[in-house]
């Protein structure tokens, strides 16, 4: 396995293979991340190439860890994709979007006054263990050759296909209506975006995401990770 790092070093082996830990910031892509640990790996090494890759997409508009591993550790990609995710969510009740969350606007209004915190509890204890889960029409789904969001961005209408998911854990951290914090342990290819979703359905509701965190994967956390700023300063200064 590469050498994990949340600090380096003057010894830490790119090219040998290393795993850097990322807190991706909100707005950056997944691949703005991977393009600026990878351009400053080669300025530093004088090199003009070397492999980057990362072990799960995260949107834009969420934040958080980002496992990336370069040169040979690149091999351990599928491991890590593998490992559980947990993530801090942030959800807004009786408000729907086409997206799930804040990339498009609000497009209906729903009753939210009859919502507990039993009736939450409940609903989240409800969605525990394995279901079947749609994904977003505004996502990196591949369908018939495209990406699911660019049908929708032009108006056209597609069916996604259900998939296999796990809830682990999922918990209320904040309730303050219509607000909703929640923390949620999942299987990988799961949608918070989605699980949003369901939660407003099953409360006789809606929801959608304001906010997304990724704290966790397996046993990694994202105390242990550095902003991409931090680490080009950090490996600049080497």
């Amino acid at each position: 396995m590469g050498k994990m790092i949340s600090g380096i070093d003057q010894h830490t082996d790119f090219l040998g293979g290393a795993l850097v830990l990322i807190d991706k910031p909100l707005e950056w892509s997944s691949f703005d991340v991977v393009k600026k640990v990878r351009n400053t790996i080669c300025k530093k090494l004088r090199i003009k190439k070397i492999k980057v890759g990362h072990a799960g997409t995260l949107d834009p508009l969420a934040s958080g860890l980002m496992i990336l591993c370069t040169g040979k550790a690149t091999k351990q990609i599928e491991s890590f994709q593998d490992m559980p995710k947990t993530y801090e969510a942030d959800i807004k009740l009786g408000q729907s979007t086409p997206s799930f969350d804040l990339e498009t606007e609000v497009d209906k209004q729903f009753p939210s006054e009859h919502i507990s915190k039993e009736l939450i509890t409940s609903t989240l204890e409800s969605m525990l263990g394995e279901s079947l889960q749609t994904p977003p029409v505004y996502s990196a789904q591949r369908h018939g050759g495209m990406r699911a969001y660019e049908y929708a961005r032009e108006g056209k209408e597609i069916k996604m296909r259900p998939h296999a998911i796990e809830i682990f854990e999922l918990d209320m951290l904040v309730f303050d209506l219509p607000e909703l914090r929640i923390s949620v342990r999942c299987s990988k290819g799961t949608y918070v975006r989605s699980l949003a979703r369901d939660i407003g359905t099953t409360l006789g509701s809606g929801a959608h995401l304001t906010a997304l965190r990724r704290t966790r994967i397996g046993d990694i956390t994202v105390d242990a990770a550095m902003s991409p700023k931090k680490f080009a300063e950090t490996l600049n200064n080497l």
